[in-house]
């Protein structure tokens, strides 16, 4: 989109994750819909850079997409990190389908259409 665009860049519909109790039921429901796990650093120009990059390629209705602000929540990360057994890093995305772990990537390798064609 350039400077001078009329084209108005719509909100992506993520689910902010903010428990562990939200967390364990987003990736038991990932039997019924793959659950993607971004974790972005809301500090971080390279996580941002990851996240624009995700938001303007991902089809949302393909997948549950979950947004985690690693600086309000990073015990969740860690939580994340020993559930799926998939090291921290950040920016980072984590996807699930049937409560496994399909793919994972960080930082400029996050590929939403990669993603989908997994989904």
């Amino acid at each position: 989109m350039g400077l001078f665009s009329s084209k108005q860049k719509t909100e992506f519909s993520w689910v902010k994750l903010t428990s562990s109790e939200q967390l364990r039921e987003l990736v038991d429901s990932s039997d019924e819909k793959p659950v993607l796990l971004f974790k972005h650093s809301t500090r971080c120009s390279i996580s941002s850079m990851a996240l624009n990059r995700f938001e303007n390629k991902m089809d949302p209705e393909k997948a549950v997409c979950v947004y985690l602000d690693l600086l309000a929540y990073r015990p969740l990360s860690d939580e994340i990190a020993e559930m799926t057994n998939v090291q921290h890093q950040s920016p980072q995305a984590i996807l699930m389908n049937n409560g496994e772990v399909i793919y994972s990537a960080t930082h400029s390798e996050i590929d939403a259409s990669e993603i989908m064609k997994l989904i």
